[in-house]
């Protein structure tokens, strides 16, 4: 399951690592034990979380600490009636008390169900009417957002991890409370244990199911991510909420699993001064940080030169890179920015690996060990060289979602043959690098050409005055589409209309007649999905 430990094994290529890789997730697994109760019975003290207040004062939990409060945490919610098979909504933000719970949801065989702590009202109430949870833990501000909802039949048991309010529980007292001996539930690697809802970004949000195989089969995808995790003082962070697959899958739990401790901050936004603040006083070495985060430091330009020091990796997903971000890292960072690709339902299986040689500005990567990832058309075929289709990850395989939960005919419309489809056009070339050209629903129609906005967008914020863009089609009766461009401006620019056309003539003249924005909207900000993912179906209506 572990890949080499080092880029210094003699002769070692991409093509030697994935040919000889084979997977090894055990039949009886369980995620909760495996991130913490192994290092605990291993090495008690080695520190699992590094948790950051607002006044950079830390507080470090080890595995053995972080094995007893989770025994104890998934004790207290059997003795309420919380068991096997059960949902268990999980409202906070980064810190000690979401990872307890998860990992006490996943000893007790339930499924843990996270929710963004940015969500609003109504994104509550269908996440947790939908999932059918029975309990949910959060805190005052989850406990507000709460309170303005009706709440589901379903939903029993309200936990707070702050002084209840005299109708909830108060989760440190249960830990607190609890006296008995505990036993994690045996379960099987392809049981269920987290429901993530997918972001929403081109409709209405679905409930991806996965196993507890899910955490190890991200292991391959975290390990050339951060070339060859773990090394000796390795340190996670993720400004990405861990509510999101990113957060979860791509950092948190997988990185537990590796023994390498992970810092969790106290943001709710991102913020590049104070996150780069936290990397510096916790001297991060590894961390993933989403293509908009990664814009918005390169925004912030009388930040450069103050890049932590230690950091050694820096992954990135969740959007298309761009070659301009990637180059921008490369002279911020001091290293290669390796980006890869996933969805919600099968997350982390094309990637870069700078450290063999695998990166190439504009394009995704290549097919991760251990997955089959191809292009393929509408009929199931492979699609040649150069030839644009659908992304598509071959079946099964350890990432890949159990189904939607109480959808199967969108189960099954998610399949085409042995073929997983991820919605995703894109491109391989001869040498198996894959490009990314954006969603089925947002490839841009325009004149007979199929315009794929990550490359327009790329184009964009090479502009001096452009800090981000997205671009969406828009109903044209000459063209079908033409392609317009929301911008947010850097704060030493002005909106004009000379700089509409400025910026209109700049991707003319490096991309095509066909590919520039022919409508520009100035805006303040681009509306984003919790995962830092930009909304295009609202950029799409309001245009």
């Amino acid at each position: 399951m572990l890949l080499a430990p080092s880029t210094s094994e003699p002769g070692l290529t991409y093509e030697r690592l994935r040919a000889g890789f084979r997977w090894k997730v055990p039949i009886h697994f369980n995620i909760g034990l495996a991130c913490s109760d192994v290092w605990a019975a291993r090495e008690a003290s080695r520190p699992a979380l590094i948790a950051f207040d607002g006044n950079h004062r830390a507080t470090v939990t080890t595995y053995g600490e972080l094995a007893r409060l989770s025994d104890a945490f998934g004790g207290a919610l059997r003795a309420h009636g919380i068991g096997r098979g059960d949902r268990v909504a999980i409202l906070l933000p980064q810190g000690l008390d979401t990872l307890v719970a998860h990992l006490a949801t996943y000893k007790i065989g339930a499924v843990a169900v996270p929710l963004a702590a940015l969500f609003g009202p109504e994104a509550l109430a269908f996440r947790l009417a939908f999932s059918g949870a029975r309990a949910v833990i959060t805190s005052a501000h989850g406990a507000e957002r709460l309170a303005q909802i009706t709440r589901p039949a379903a939903l029993e048991t309200v936990i707070r991890t702050d002084a209840p309010d005299g109708e909830a529980l108060h989760m440190g007292a249960m830990i607190a409370a609890f006296r008995g001996e505990f036993r994690a539930e045996p379960t099987l690697a392809d049981d269920p244990a987290l429901m993530i809802f997918t972001s929403g970004t081109t409709g209405a949000p679905k409930a991806a199911l996965h196993g507890h195989r899910v955490v190890p089969g991200h292991l391959p995808g975290l390990q050339t991510h951060h070339e060859f995790m773990p090394q000796p003082r390795d340190m996670m962070w993720t400004p990405a909420d861990w509510a999101w697959a990113g957060g979860l899958l791509n950092a948190l739990l997988p990185s537990l699993i590796l023994g390498v401790p992970v810092v969790a901050g106290p943001f709710e936004r991102f913020d590049p001064e104070r996150a780069m603040a936290l990397c510096a006083k916790a001297k991060v070495r590894n961390a993933f940080i989403p293509p908009t985060a990664l814009r918005m430091l390169r925004q912030a330009g009388h930040m450069a030169g103050r890049f932590p020091q230690t950091l050694r990796s820096i992954g990135s997903a969740g959007e298309a890179l761009g070659a301009e971000t990637l180059e921008w890292g490369r002279s911020a960072f001091g290293l290669t920015i390796n980006e890869f690709y996933g969805q919600t339902e099968c997350n982390a299986v094309i990637g870069s690996m700078a450290a063999l040689g695998v990166s190439k500005p504009g394009w995704i990567g290549k097919s991760l060990p251990g997955h089959d990832v191809a292009v393929i058309r509408a009929d199931g075929t492979l699609c040649e060289a150069g030839e644009r289709g659908e992304i598509a990850v071959r079946r099964p395989d350890p990432v890949m979602f159990l189904g939607y939960f109480n959808d199967p005919e969108a189960t099954a419309r998610k399949f085409t043959g042995g073929w997983m489809m991820t919605g995703d056009e894109g491109v391989m070339d001869g040498d198996g690098y894959i490009r990314f050209i954006g969603r089925n629903d947002d490839v841009i129609t325009s004149a007979g050409y199929r315009i794929g906005p990550s490359e327009v967008e790329d184009c964009l914020i090479r502009h001096p005055a452009v800090a981000l863009a997205a671009v969406v089609g828009v109903p044209d009766a000459l063209r079908t589409e033409i392609v317009k461009a929301f911008i947010v401006l850097k704060p030493d620019a002005r909106p004009s209309d000379a700089l509409k056309a400025d910026i209109q003539t700049f991707v003319r003249e490096r991309l095509s007649a066909h590919e520039y924005p022919r409508a520009v909207s100035f805006i303040s900000e681009l509306p984003m999905t919790t995962s830092g993912k930009v909304i295009r179906r609202a950029l799409r209506e309001s245009a």
